[in-house]
């Protein structure tokens, strides 16, 4: 178990490649969530002001 953790001497690059990676997905999300947020809040602003 060892030697695959270890990835015979790459370890670091490997590692910090999927540590690297799962930053950057996690951060699309989150940020795909408050831009969606964002944009539902600024379609009921819109509605509630165009309303008669």
């Amino acid at each position: 178990m060892s030697d695959f953790f270890a990835m015979g001497g790459y370890a670091l690059f490997v590692w910090s490649a999927y540590g690297l990676c799962a930053l950057v997905v996690l951060w699309n999300a989150l940020s795909a969530r408050t831009l969606h947020r964002a944009a539902l809040a600024d379609a009921r602003r819109r509605l509630s002001s165009a309303a008669p």
